[in-house]
């Protein structure tokens, strides 16, 4: 063995040794995740209420989900309108990326459907797909990009371009905000509301965004060279990226952690539980639970 070998395996020992120890902070060394169900197409779109309920989609069957704090799983709505993406607002109203006819909708807890928003300058929206909501202003921010629906009379989209969106409370019209995007997805921001972080998984990256006081963006910095399908963060600033499993990044943009998930694809994934110390993982056909060291924030 060459010192260039030996140097570079005691540095991916090294490597793996940091890893393990900052991850045993998040969950404990012995956990895995545990499956809820198998029994859904394809499972999407967590978010959780005040209490600590979930609710999630099954976009293909178009239906929407509640896995209880205390959990039971149950069906909570039918003809959902092909909700994807899911976020609570202040009111406790469900705010749905529902791509049948894509448009951003309100779902009160009594089932009540309101459509928010269903076009940008009176052309169609690529089909909006993940929300996250400013819980002091009420703004909304939402990922906007184009996937061919088979459920769809159309087949190309209407707008040039796939953005991100910010729509101020209580508007009609969206703004885009943010640099160019390849296909923007998975969104969050920090509680604070200092920072916007939005996925584009059509280029692999993530990046992360100064917020302004009128709700536009700053700063544009790349955060880490991968995208997502889904994202949220937890008490310390921890970035969590789902795709092949779910990856978690510190504040500073370095890899801390990685949870393998025994499915093909994690599409989404929220904390969950009276306290938000328990992961949950939306990923293919499948649901799953990690009980967490750290709460959620969202």
């Amino acid at each position: 063995m060459n010192l260039k070998t030996a140097l570079l395996l005691l540095l991916t020992s090294f490597t793996a040794s940091v890893n393990a120890q900052t991850s045993a902070v998040l969950f404990a060394a012995d956990t895995k995740p545990q499956l809820i169900s198998k029994q859904f197409k394809f499972t999407e779109g967590p978010a959780t209420d005040k209490k600590g309920n979930v609710f999630f989609t099954d976009q293909p069957n178009n239906q929407i989900w509640e896995y209880s704090a205390e959990g039971q799983l149950s069906l909570f709505m039918d003809n959902a309108k092909r909700s994807n993406g899911m976020y609570f607002d202040a009111k406790g109203n469900l705010i749905s990326c529902a791509d049948e006819q894509d448009e951003l909708i309100s779902i009160s807890p009594d089932k009540k459907i309101k459509i928010l928003l269903k076009e940008y300058q009176g052309k169609l929206m690529n089909g909006p797909n993940d929300v996250w909501i400013d819980r002091k202003t009420g703004g909304m921010y939402f990922t906007d990009p184009y996937y061919q629906r088979e459920y769809w009379t159309r087949t190309k989209p209407d707008l040039d371009k796939q953005n991100v969106y910010y729509l101020p409370k209580g508007a009609s019209e969206p703004i885009i905000i943010g640099g160019d995007f390849k296909q923007p997805n998975g969104i969050t921001g920090t509680p604070d509301g200092k920072y916007l972080y939005v996925a584009d998984i059509g280029a692999n990256k993530t990046y992360r965004f100064t917020r302004n006081a009128d709700g536009t963006l700053s700063n544009k910095t790349l955060f880490a060279s991968q995208g997502s399908d889904g994202m949220t963060i937890d008490e310390l600033g921890n970035i969590y990226l789902t795709g092949k499993g779910v990856t978690v990044y510190s504040p500073e943009g370095k890899q801390i952690a990685h949870i393998d998930i025994p499915e093909p694809w994690t599409a989404n994934l929220c904390f969950a539980g009276k306290h938000k110390d328990q992961l949950f993982i939306t990923a293919s056909t499948a649901v799953y639970v990690l009980p967490m060291k750290v709460h959620g924030v969202e």
